[in-house]
């Protein structure tokens, strides 16, 4: 159990480091300070650091445990949305959390001053005042699934698991008779398993609150579908991706991708599959590309890719051919009446490969832009408009 918590507890400062949120600090301080509590209720403190003195250990039993439940409490509320959601919730959490913080200090207080024989009544309140915080926070999650949140009935399993594990964990503690090795085994597992859900969910809440926050405040210069830079940005990180190739004495390909269908299905499927089909087309040309190039929208139907080429990187032509293999690929998307339709992208390529010492970007775009133009509009594909006539003689 012990391994258990210290990788989630691992895992969550992992996730401190890489994202530096308020939501991943709460996550890690819910795993040590509820983890810690689960700890000291076992009996490893003892073992392992016998030195430890009995007046602290009864101060850590009596108080610790209420204040996680405090605290995961108001954790519950803040993950269930806060006042902007449920100002009930929001209420019965913050409150509940305040005052049995008030009461594990509390406990902690009249611990200092309760010798070892009259230790078990208060560990006995101290139990009994933990199970407050799992009946409040059932409850909050229970309202909270009624009223439509997905991962709430995900997080009233964890509860679940949350009441069987502070009942065995007390019981352990109280050294109630009749209660062996499987006891402790089943204690174990659910205290892991209550981490590992809670954990998780809370990193996915997290996840989708920096997804929301990027799109409410989506960089100027950005497309909002693919979110990929267009107009000036765009042009910025073109040029800034010359200057980085030139200092390094490398060549740079531009290569332009013209999906001249785009808006064929607009008239059967509904103004919404252009959104789908650049959302799609923009992540597979990702991945073909990787992340270390250039990816632009020059304009709806064009897409842009900066390859900065060195005798490290596969050919430039190896990485084109992957551009047109996934990105030709037919895909599906849903009409605005739920209806399927297939879309089978029409691409034209345009590469230009250029010493970017002294390249302009907007000559560059243009450049490559003509010839992706040229490749859909080939003589097989010309238009009656781009077909010269003249009239028959008399």
């Amino acid at each position: 159990m012990l391994g258990g918590l210290l990788t989630l507890a691992g895992l969550a400062l992992a996730d401190v480091l890489g994202n530096r949120s308020i939501g991943s600090a709460r996550n890690l301080m819910f795993v040590v300070v509820t983890g810690a509590a689960s700890v000291v209720m076992t009996g490893l403190p003892e073992v392992f650091f016998p030195a430890l003195p009995e007046p602290l250990l009864r101060v850590l039993k009596a108080g610790l445990g209420p204040l996680a439940g405090a605290m995961g409490l108001y954790f519950v509320g803040t993950w269930l949305g806060g006042v902007r959601e449920d100002g009930l919730v929001h209420r019965l959490t913050t409150t509940g959390g305040i005052v049995l913080a008030v009461v594990a200090l509390a406990l902690a207080l009249v611990a200092t001053q309760t010798d070892r024989e009259h230790f078990r009544p208060l560990l006995i309140a101290a139990a009994a005042v933990n199970l407050v915080p799992v009946l409040m926070a059932m409850v909050a999650v229970i309202r909270a699934a009624q009223l439509g949140d997905p991962m709430a009935r995900w997080m009233a399993l964890a509860i679940v698991c949350l009441g069987a594990m502070v009942s065995g964990h007390y019981l352990h503690g109280l050294q109630v008779p009749g209660l062996g090795l499987g006891t402790q085994l089943f204690t174990a597992t659910v205290t892991v398993v209550f981490f590992l859900i809670a954990s998780v969910l809370g990193l996915l809440r997290n996840r989708q609150n920096r997804l929301l926050a990027r799109l409410s405040r989506l960089q100027a210069g950005a497309d909002p579908a693919t979110a990929l830079p267009t107009g000036s940005a765009l042009l910025t990180h073109v040029e800034h991706a010359f200057w980085r190739t030139a200092r390094q004495h490398n060549e740079c390909t531009v290569v332009c991708l013209y999906l001249s269908n785009l808006y064929e299905l607009a008239e059967s499927a509904g103004g919404s599959v252009e959104h789908q089909i650049l959302v799609t087309v923009a992540a597979r040309i990702r991945r073909a590309a990787g992340f270390r190039c250039v990816v632009g929208l020059y304009h709806p139907r064009c897409f842009v890719v900066v390859i900065s080429a060195d005798r490290h990187q596969p050919p430039v032509g190896e990485v084109v051919a992957r551009l047109r293999s996934m990105v030709a690929q037919p895909l599906t998307v849903q009409s605005d009446k739920q209806t399927h339709h297939a879309f089978l992208p029409s691409l034209g390529i345009g590469v230009v490969t250029l010493d970017p010492t002294h390249a302009k970007p907007m000559d560059v775009l243009n450049n490559a832009e003509r010839q992706a133009l040229a490749k859909v509009r080939g003589p097989e594909r010309a238009s009656e408009h781009d077909i010269a006539t003249a009239p028959a003689p008399l």
